[in-house]
């Protein structure tokens, strides 16, 4: 006679890998969680505690617009300034390291994951990475945003449907790369 064990149901569910989570909480060191939505990024700071996980800190995409962002808040640039955040309120909680985890997100090699990850490291949070997995800088920055805003220009009603949000806003897509760095640089600037 055979024994069926029925397993966990965050298992089951799909939701919990938990060997990788084991092998992180062995490190003893924060979880840098980033998790990816439609429209927003969040990233946050985790210890384990034997009453359930403990949020350090926490960042959210929306949190850029205090900080005058006018572009979408789920693309490269805002991820890797949401990562560049977090990463500096790190560093003044004095935490300086911590464990990458993806959960069950399918990770995609120079991808919005790991620009949020490129942000906290250029920080100065150390996170265990390859470098060969992070996007270019000029994607970071935005240039390829603003060439393809320059590319539909002429074609207005697509133009328009595409950047509908930068337009609300009254930001002009083709200025990415240089609000980009306007940005980084208050939050550099922010203690």
């Amino acid at each position: 006679m055979s024994r069926f064990t029925v397993a966990k149901r965050r298992k089951r569910e799909g939701k919990t890998d938990y060997k990788k989570r084991v092998s992180l909480l062995m490190s003893k060191k924060p979880r840098l969680i980033i998790r990816k939505s439609l429209k927003n990024i969040s990233l946050q700071l985790v210890e384990f505690s034997h009453e359930g996980d403990k949020i350090i800190l926490s960042v959210n995409s929306r949190e850029l617009k205090k900080l005058d962002w006018k572009a979408n808040n789920n693309n490269l640039p805002a991820a890797y300034l949401c990562g560049y955040l977090l990463g500096k309120k790190a560093l003044a909680k004095k935490i300086k390291e911590s464990m990458l985890d993806l959960g069950m997100q399918s990770s995609v090699k120079k991808g919005v994951l790991f620009a949020a990850l490129k942000g906290v490291v250029d920080a100065g949070l150390a996170v265990p990475h390859s470098e060969n997995v992070f996007p270019e800088e000029t994607r970071i920055k935005g240039e390829h945003i603003a060439n393809y805003a320059k590319l539909i220009k002429e074609n207005k009603e697509r133009y328009e449907q595409q950047f509908s949000a930068c337009i609300k806003q009254g930001f002009d897509p083709e200025k990415m790369p240089a609000h980009f760095d306007e940005i980084k640089a208050k939050i550099g600037a922010k203690k």
